[in-house]
């Protein structure tokens, strides 16, 4: 028997439309080229055996191909009448086009109407980790998709641990979501609910619509359940409006509002109680934060961040998306700033709204600062940097301050391969003008003029050394580096402070040269600083260990009162960071007081760490003296799959002095490739502020979480969330480059 093969084209109108949608969870079976396709706008096909009827019919008989411009029809039997304006097709049918994927034992078409019909189907998306069954379904170029008596789930074929029945589904043309009625779901083969319509995705576009809910209980709010809402109202601006129940508190209303444009973006979140049924005074509370970052032109920017809070606990009792329950402060600022290679301005007003008993805080209104570089000849740089800020407390006994500072340089650097040579003088000139009430007035003058003079001459060598380590070749570096300081003294009791504290004796302060923050105390200096730095680097460049020590040694007292130091020497200051192997790290630092030869404080993490889901980290952190009290802590914190689909996360932290844990948190998830199960517990100070404004110390709140996922439909999230949650305040170890 010859085989015959033949192939007739017709002239037709294309007639299919497509749905794009979300990421697979599985890819389909078949695969689709999409250069099958014709590209003349007309169909095209192919069959073992053809036969014509008066050039107005046509039966195609075995491996029967129908192409078109967007599908594709394979068939066992294939009939094309009216000149080619009806198809027919019969014995395992399968459809498919960019979007979808259909198998049925009989298809119809009509080019006229533009209507692709099939019944007894299981289709698949291609785009989107759904598929499904349907007694009847209907591919129209001007009304869409739609499928009577469907079902439809995002699981592989023989894992359905979720699916629903719907009488209908519709996905119009063009249309970014679906539409079910009538609809019932079933979480492993049972029955939970039933929705006569809902809406969901079908693009990877933002779509209107409610998203998965929060459920939860604690000891502060009771059993809550928050179910957001999700507005995309244009392509640059959406929101998120989120009704809390909350059955200790009361219905609280969440919102967020989101823009973005070509130089600038921004969000407004509002939060709304207007009765919380657990005071005693039902008093409304609310929360309100702007955030703008945009650019006026190529160097000038402008920002802002403005919150604000009805009550000091409210983040506490309530909880914030954008605050921790430890902060004291939250901002209110805003400012435009300008750079380029030379030059950079900023003018900023910085306020705060204060949490708890700090009233003594001071808002710069405003603050401006001016830097600016330049070359003198080849050996010569200039630099000037300058400011200028009007300090304001809300307390009357504080005194308020205008500053201007002006501090220009010139240096002499020389750099090269084998280290680094500084020679630098300043001059430091402040000028204040206080405003000072009476409990002030005796001891800080209205207007100071400070002038300080400072020289400074900094080196530094870089020693280099091949060498073998445990039969593995490694570069061994030793960088040793000296500065002498040299800055005149000036009384400064008569200046007030403003924004100035104290610094940490770590390692990178210790070639600073100053002992504190900010301008209103500048310390007189006649002191060598000595350090090295040890590195041992592989051969792909990567630093396996690091070991910096240093410490500063004082030629002569301190004549300034606010100095902090002790004795002629700085306490001895090192960092250590050393990566074992790919899977062990280890970070330490410490400062030792060396007259006393006791540790003043030190921290230490170890970290085994296989992948970004697969950690464990031990820590501990140690202060002698912090606000006259002794901080002795340990910490672990965890993260472990248990198997493909099971995920845990834990962390927990305890206090030696006080023998008490201080926070625990653990959670786990069950995930698979269609929904997911998350559940977590933390225990945790409740850091409450009492009338006073001081925070208690003794009251501690515990809460259970749980979500529900079904993936697929509107939802994107993965075990990441349940490791951020879980993994808060976590850092890797070390800082190697």
């Amino acid at each position: 028997m010859i085989k015959l093969f033949s192939t007739i084209t017709f002239s037709i109108s294309a007639f299919f439309v497509s749905a794009q949608s979300i990421e697979l969870c599985v890819p389909p079976s078949t695969q689709f080229d999409p250069a099958l396709l014709t590209t003349d706008n007309k169909i095209r096909v192919s069959s073992d055996a053809a036969q014509m009827i008066q050039n107005r019919s046509a039966l195609f008989n075995g491996n029967v191909t129908i192409a078109s411009p967007n599908s594709m029809i394979n068939a066992n039997v294939a009939q094309i009448d009216d000149n080619g304006k009806q198809v027919t097709a019969s014995g395992d049918v399968l459809y498919r086009d960019q979007a979808l994927q259909v198998e049925s034992q009989g298809v119809e078409l009509n080019s006229d109407l533009q209507l692709l019909q099939m019944q007894d189907t299981e289709y698949q998306f291609k785009d989107i980790a759904g598929r499904g069954s349907a007694d009847l379904l209907s591919l129209s170029g001007e009304q869409g998709l739609r499928l009577e008596q469907v079902s439809f789930t995002t699981c592989p074929k023989g894992g359905e641990d979720w699916k629903m029945f719907a009488s209908e589904i519709v996905i119009g043309k063009d249309s970014p979501f679906g539409e079910a009625y009538n609809t019932n779901f079933y979480v492993g083969g049972v029955p939970v609910f039933w929705l006569p319509y809902f809406a969901f995705p079908v693009t990877a576009g933002r779509q209107s619509g409610l998203l998965f809910p929060n459920i939860g209980s604690s000891s502060r709010t009771g059993v809550e359940y928050e179910q957001p809402l999700y507005w995309n109202i244009a392509p640059n601006y959406d929101a998120t409006i989120s009704p809390r129940l909350m059955t200790n508190r009361g219905i609280q209303l969440k919102t967020e509002f989101r823009y973005l444009f070509s130089q600038s973006q921004g969000e407004v979140q509002l939060e709304y109680l207007p009765k919380d049924i657990d005071t005693d005074t039902q008093d409304e509370r609310y929360f309100y934060r702007y955030l703008h970052q945009g650019k006026i032109s190529d160097n000038w920017n402008v920002n802002i961040d403005f919150s604000g809070i009805s009550d000091d606990n409210y983040i506490v009792d309530l909880g914030s998306d954008y605050y921790n329950r430890a902060d004291t402060h939250l901002y209110r600022q805003a400012g435009v700033s300008y750079y380029s290679s030379n030059l950079d301005f900023s003018l900023n007003f910085r306020d705060f709204e204060v949490v708890g008993d700090h009233p003594d805080v001071y808002r710069a209104l405003p603050e401006m600062k001016l830097n600016y570089n330049t070359d003198l000849g080849q050996y010569v740089d200039f630099t000037l940097a300058s400011e200028a800020a009007y300090f304001e407390n809300s307390l009357d006994s504080k005194p308020n301050a205008f500053r201007v500072h002006i501090e220009p340089s010139l240096s002499l650097p020389y750099q090269r391969a084998w280290g680094e040579l500084l020679a630098e003088v300043s001059l430091l000139q402040t000028y204040y003008e206080q405003e000072l009430p009476q409990e002030t007035a005796a001891r800080l003058d209205a207007s100071v003029s400070r002038t300080v003079g400072q020289g400074r001459l900094y080196g530094s060598l870089i020693f280099e050394k091949e060498d073998l380590v445990l039969d593995r070749k490694y570069l061994f570096t030793i960088e040793p580096k000296a500065q002498y300081l040299y800055t005149s003294f000036e009384e400064q009791n008569n200046i007030g402070l403003y924004d100035t504290t104290p610094l940490l004796t770590t390692f990178n302060n210790l070639f600073r040269g100053q002992e504190f923050t900010g301008l209103d105390r500048i310390n007189d200096n006649n002191q060598i600083t000595l350090g090295a730095t040890a590195r041992l680097v592989d051969q792909q460049n990567r630093e396996k260990l690091t070991l910096s020590i240093g410490q500063i040694f004082h030629l002569q007292d301190s004549k300034l009162v606010s100095s902090v130091r002790k004795d002629n020497r700085s306490a001895l200051a090192a960092e250590f960071d050393w990566q074992v192997n790919q899977r062990w790290f280890l970070h330490s630092d410490i400062q030792i007081a060396t007259q006393t030869q006791k540790v003043e404080r030190s921290s230490v993490a170890t970290e085994y760490r296989i992948d970004d889901n697969k950690l464990i980290q031990v820590n501990h952190r140690y202060i002698r003296d912090l606000s006259g009290e002794e901080i002795n802590q340990f910490g672990v914190t965890a993260s472990w799959p248990i198997n493909q689909k099971w995920h845990w996360v834990g962390r927990v932290y305890r206090d030696a002095n006080l023998s008490r844990t201080t926070e625990s948190f653990t959670g786990i998830q069950y995930e698979s490739c269609c929904w997911a199960l998350r559940v977590t517990y933390q225990r945790s100070l409740s850091n409450r502020f009492d009338a006073t404004g001081l925070r208690t110390t003794d009251e501690f709140e515990s809460g259970i979480a749980l979500q529900f996922i079904i993936k697929g439909i509107g939802s994107r999230r993965s075990n990441s969330d349940i490791l951020e949650q879980g993994m808060f305040g976590y850092r890797q170890p070390y800082v190697l480059n």
